[in-house]
């Protein structure tokens, strides 16, 4: 019977665990006083003293800006209780705004960072009983009372030493991903403008958008659209990240046609960065441009890149109009210039951009796909090992 024990029975190896309220083994401390206002103002980059605030808010100050009574130096579990109920890791000084707490641990035979995953594998547990509430929230007594499973420490130990490994292994992955995308700005920016006149002399040329795309006109009824072929500005993604399926679709009218190789650019809003090439026929909206090549000296995927540049997207921004909802100019958008080298020349640009783009964009293959797995790995194994037998409330 012994071969058939879970991981955590082994780790275990039939050791007691206890469970205990939070307060019980932990210190809760307070914030210091400060608005939103206060913080943004106090604000420096690279400041030693970290103020969180709900959500992923956060102002880095000197020591001499707050109390020094409210300043916590002591690896703790800060607890994020309105808006999205949260809790973070934090070992470094820092403190957070008063309607928040923290907790740390004097306590010998308790590994703060143990909680602290014990307790983010409960975060589904506290958003719910936040959820009551019209503005999400808990109380002190919410977390205070709540029971938690204390094996021996050996025991702690070994499980933060596994879930900061799996999570170590999700942070480098994304810092490579960021990495990895700053790279693709650069060599698209590299690649798609010209750098002598050499090359404009090799049978390359300047155009304007007008001169090689036209906006689509024609219409498709929506009996022949479904959450797949359906796009609205809300399921194109931001940061020219492509497209999603639809939470919506049209059941009766006409819509924008749009067909394999169309580019499509969320009109609203367009510092959101939106932008598709279109792999199917489908229809849009009146928020959702339709850029179709006239030009068969050019590559669909290369005017896909020229568009999905930083530079075009200022262009955009610069000329849209609106204050609280600005919208891109139709008629400035096909005045934007490029350059339009020969097709075997458009052909190597695509060529690289196309690995760039797979590498940091795909969710089939590439990095984000690495860190959905990774995450779901770290996920996976931080439900295994803190599952431990009996009730916590």
């Amino acid at each position: 019977m012994k071969n058939n024990r879970t991981f955590l029975e082994k780790l275990l190896d039939g050791a007691e665990v206890e469970w205990k309220p939070l307060k019980d083994i932990l210190i809760r401390t307070k914030g210091t006083k400060i608005t939103a206002a206060e913080m943004k103002i106090l604000h420096k980059d690279n400041a030693p003293l970290k103020i969180f605030a709900g959500g992923k808010t956060f102002a880095l100050v000197n020591f001499e800006d707050i109390p020094e009574k409210d300043i916590n130096k002591n690896p703790s579990i800060i607890v994020k209780s309105r808006g999205i109920i949260e809790f973070e890791y934090y070992d470094k000084p820092f403190s957070h705004k008063n309607e928040m707490w923290s907790y740390y641990s004097n306590d010998k035979n308790i590994n703060i960072k143990y909680i602290y995953y014990v307790l983010k594998n409960q975060e589904p547990y506290f958003q719910n009983l936040g959820s009551k509430m019209q503005m999400p929230q808990i109380a002190t007594p919410d977390t205070d009372k709540y029971l938690v499973p204390i094996p021996p420490l050996s025991v702690q130990t070994e499980i933060v030493k596994i879930l900061d490994a799996l999570t170590a292994l999700t942070s480098e992955l994304t810092s490579e991903l960021i990495l990895r995308r700053k790279q693709y700005e650069y060599y698209r920016e590299k690649l798609l403008s010209f750098d002598s006149l050499e090359q404009l002399n090799m049978g390359g040329a300047k155009k304007k958008l007008i001169d090689v795309a036209i906006y689509a006109k024609v219409r498709i009824l929506a009996d022949k659209l479904d959450k797949e072929n359906y796009v609205g500005v809300e399921n194109l993604l931001q940061n020219k990240l492509g497209k999603t399926s639809s939470n919506y679709v049209p059941t009766d009218g006409a819509f924008i046609e749009y067909l394999p190789n169309d580019i499509l650019i969320g009109n609203i809003r367009p510092y959101l960065r939106k932008i598709w090439l279109s792999d199917r026929k489908g229809g849009t909206n009146g928020d959702v441009l339709v850029i179709r090549l006239t030009d068969e000296n050019i590559l669909p995927r290369y005017l896909y890149h020229i568009l999905a540049n930083e530079h075009f997207f200022e262009y955009n921004v610069k000329y849209s109009k609106g204050a609280k909802m600005p919208r891109g100019d139709k008629a400035a958008i096909l005045q934007y210039e490029f350059d339009v080298p020969p097709l075997e020349e458009q052909q190597h640009i695509v060529s690289i951009l196309d690995k760039f783009e797979t590498l940091t964009n795909s969710i089939t293959e590439g990095l984000p796909l690495a860190i959905e797995q990774s995450q779901k790995r770290y996920e996976y194994y931080r439900e295994l090992l803190l599952s431990f037998s009996g009730s916590n409330q």
